[in-house]
């Protein structure tokens, strides 16, 4: 694609940074979701109070998700999901449990028996979808580009049921 703005030809590039997100040329965002992976991981790793035993598990857990996932779904409202990604995000919440409870994979522990160690359920993608559906519903409410392109009233009850392969 060329594009020239006062005679002046504009570089087409692969990706770019906007924001924090990375913007591809292809519009997917695997990328981003690989960036936001290594970034809760390093988040994660930072918090060392996560792997000591002198906090409760109740209380690594509300540190996990107020800091781990809060990093891991910054932009996530705007994700398009394949199969592949949503299996790296569950990977992701499963390996932060099982780091937190210092259980390795070689231990043979299924992940519902880690799940009830920590004393949670998985979560994560019930959270992003929640964010998906708040966002898009602010998004329909105001006076944007959606409307304009034939969105109505009638589209809100399609959302509500939408999981994440389809938003």
């Amino acid at each position: 694609m060329n594009i020239t703005i006062n005679g002046t030809k504009i570089e087409q590039v692969g990706s770019f940074r906007y924001l924090g997100h990375t913007i591809t040329e292809g519009g997917r965002c695997e990328t981003e979701i690989t960036c936001r992976i290594a970034q809760a991981k390093e988040s994660f790793g930072n918090r060392k109070e996560l792997l000591t035993k002198s906090l409760r598990k109740s209380t690594k857990v509300k540190i996990v998700k107020t800091l781990v996932w809060t990093t891991l779904l910054y932009g996530s409202e705007t994700w398009t999901l394949k199969k592949e990604d949503i299996r790296k995000l569950e990977a992701l919440e499963m390996w932060i449990w099982r780091r937190m409870e210092r259980i390795s994979w070689k231990d043979k522990i299924s992940n519902e028996e880690v799940l009830e160690r920590v004393g949670v359920k998985r979560d994560l993608m019930d959270m992003l979808r929640k964010r998906k559906k708040t966002w898009i519903g602010h998004v329909l409410r105001g006076d944007g580009l959606l409307k304009e392109v034939g969105w109505k009233e009638a589209n809100l009850a399609e959302i509500r049921d939408w999981g994440c392969y389809t938003i």
